[in-house]
């Protein structure tokens, strides 16, 4: 393969994973992540900062996407990435399901008065539990 096919095919996959990475980032800014996690934080004078980390993050991951780079830190490095995925994934879940307002109606409908906090604890160690004989079993990539 020639440099300059090399080259634009580089430039086509960077030009695409940008493009799908605005897309998800519109959706949830749109759904309210971001402004809710930055009214929840009381963080609202480092709004600069969480738009540099939404960048970066976007553009590493399509760069991580594309290329295969070596993790120095192997499995600390990874581990503290997965947690930090995972309480991107929560907020994700509840943003959307405030927005939907579906939380509400299901603690109607089971007829929960109290211990809603259990009942989402116990999805979220559901789902870490899935994940890990997922992944240690090795079905995993």
């Amino acid at each position: 393969m020639t440099l300059l096919k090399q080259a634009l095919l580089i430039f086509l996959g960077f030009c695409s994973g940008s493009v799908i990475a605005a897309g998800v980032f519109a959706f949830l800014a749109i759904i309210g992540v971001f402004p809710r996690l930055i009214g929840k934080t009381k963080t609202r004078n480092h709004i600069l900062l969480y738009e540099t980390a939404i960048v970066l993050g976007g553009t590493t991951g399509n760069l991580m996407d594309l290329f295969r780079f070596p993790v120095p830190g192997g499995t600390a490095v990874l581990g503290i990435f997965g947690l930090a995925v995972g309480v991107f994934i929560g907020c994700l879940i509840m943003s959307l399901a405030e927005t939907l307002k579906t939380l509400p109606v299901i603690v109607r409908r089971i007829h929960l008065a109290v211990g809603f906090q259990y009942l989402v604890l116990g999805i979220a160690l559901g789902k870490c539990g899935g994940a890990l004989l997922y992944f240690f079993r090795g079905m995993g990539p």
